[in-house]
């Protein structure tokens, strides 16, 4: 059986992008006519399916949702995958989920390998590398919904999901400084992503409300592996000024700092307070019970599935809406709290 034609094919063979095909086949002003001609000359020569750019293509439907997440063990994203699908399922939807491994080029051969699916739909919690997003561009121009929830980056027409991450920072920041905090570390993830810069502004803001200071080693920043834990502590232990707060962008990290700084002899909270972020389950079972806070990952993705899905049934236009922000929650439990 020969293989499919795809805009990508056509856009390797013309030394072009995927984009220009794409506005090349539909007609759009901003190519030229030489430039058109070509690209549909080719198009029809090659075998490429001409309904593919008809102008009843939003009428095609899969009825599949295609979503790339950047990795799925984690329990937040299990929590959003599960709430997606259940919306799914209740609307006779299939799902093609893949994982970017944190990779850029991984995102976007996945990306292409669910436009050439057909996906009616896609929807994007971005990779730790991803600085480039051409690789989205061909959703826009074919007019197939997109939308990025959680780890998310802003594009017209394009609306995200996710919390106040710089809320939630200060939130958890200026708890620490009300148990009595002075010199607090925040251990972030990269801080390019824009849950973790707006959750590192957020502890900046606490800090200059309650006006404590603020150096370089404050910022430990990291791609929140909990098994480089090691380098972490290496940072504590060489600060100059003892840290007596700690606040984690995530729980798994905060967990294995905690037991690294146990079997250092340090008292949690006595000598250290601690605060990580997501509450995952771990953070209960951890001893003390770690404080974190609860960004509500099954919520955000029903309320991602309901968002997709009422678009293409027509009841509503997502690419109107911006960012939908879903309420998160501080929750103390014994890693933070003052013995005073």
């Amino acid at each position: 059986m020969d293989k499919k034609i795809t805009i990508y094919d056509l856009a390797e063979a013309l030394n072009v992008s995927p984009a220009t095909v794409s506005r090349a086949l539909n007609n759009h002003p901003s190519i030229s006519f030489n430039t058109k001609k070509r690209i549909v000359s080719y198009a029809q020569s090659s075998g490429y399916r001409i309904n593919k750019f008809a102008a009843n293509l939003s009428k095609q439907k899969s009825n599949t949702i295609g979503v790339i997440v950047p990795k799925l063990n984690s329990p937040f994203m299990s929590d959003a995958l599960s709430g997606i699908e259940k919306v799914a399922n209740e609307h006779n939807y299939n799902l093609i989920i893949s994982q970017s491994l944190e990779s850029e080029q991984k995102e976007k051969l996945n990306a292409k390998t669910l436009y050439d699916s057909g996906v009616d739909a896609l929807m994007v919690s971005l990779a730790y590398e991803t600085t480039n997003y051409e690789h989205f561009e061909i959703f826009r121009e074919q007019k197939i919904p997109l939308l990025f929830f959680d780890r998310v980056d802003y594009f017209p027409n394009c609306p995200t999901i996710l919390i106040d991450n710089r809320q939630a920072g200060f939130d958890a920041t200026e708890h620490l400084i009300q148990q009595g905090c002075k010199n607090i570390l925040h251990v972030s993830g990269y801080l390019k992503r824009n849950a973790y810069n707006n959750r590192f502004n957020g502890f900046k803001d606490a800090l200059y409300k309650h006006k404590l200071k603020f150096t370089p080693y404050n910022l430990y920043e990291t791609d929140l592996d909990p098994k480089k834990v090691e380098f972490v502590m290496e940072h504590i232990k060489n600060s100059k000024e003892k840290f007596d707060g700690i606040f984690f962008a995530n729980d798994a990290m905060a967990v294995a700092c905690i037991q690294a700084l146990l079997k250092e002899g340090v008292q949690i909270p006595k000598d250290i307070k601690i605060i990580g972020f997501n509450n995952n389950p771990v953070s209960e079972i951890i001893q003390p019970n770690l404080s974190t806070i609860n960004y509500p990952g099954y919520e955000l993705g029903v309320l991602a599935g309901q968002s997709i899905i009422s678009h293409l049934k027509g009841n509503i236009n997502i690419q109107s809406a911006e960012s939908i922000l879903l309420k998160h929650e501080l929750i103390v439990r014994t890693s933070s709290i003052s013995n005073k």
